[in-house]
């Protein structure tokens, strides 16, 4: 059974640490304490309550980003490299699905993915989100980017 809670600071540390290979290492966060002195992501004072951790049993599995913008709700997601391609994706993007549709019912949940990411394409699709429009390009952290924009309606 897969649970969840808001970040704590111990599973910051853990995440940073996570190291994703090949293409997908564009996904790499910068050093924890580096993260925490600019105050960026799951640091910034403002938005670490939307931050939220899973595991499975006892092993941390991903973390979500549930954030409010506008009438939409974007979910970002993270699996722990490792554990990428087993499933696990989607079954903590459906309970972020949950999570926020009892945070902001009657919202429009939405994430952006980078376009030649076509394993975390697949996953949106199997939880209902669909490609909403063309490919864009967006500036995030991590550096400049082609991206989709994913929608699934309120249940």
């Amino acid at each position: 059974m897969i649970t969840h809670h808001i970040i704590t600071d111990d599973e910051k540390f853990k995440i940073c640490q996570w190291n994703y290979t090949d293409e997908y290492s564009i996904y790499n966060l910068l050093p924890y304490s580096e993260l925490k002195e600019k105050k960026q992501g799951f640091f910034d004072p403002e938005k670490y309550k939307n931050y939220r951790t899973y595991y499975d049993g006892d092993v941390l599995i991903g973390y979500t980003n549930i954030a409010k913008k506008g009438n939409e709700v974007f979910i970002g997601i993270g699996v722990k490299p490792e554990l990428c391609s087993m499933g696990y994706g989607e079954k903590i993007l459906r309970l972020a699905c949950e999570i926020a549709n009892e945070m902001y019912p009657d919202k429009i949940l939405a994430l952006n993915v980078r376009s030649w990411n076509k394993r975390a394409i697949a996953c949106y699709k199997k939880v209902g989100f669909e490609i909403d429009g063309e490919e864009f390009e967006q500036i995030t952290p991590a550096g400049r980017g082609m991206f989709y924009k994913m929608i699934r309606q309120c249940l």
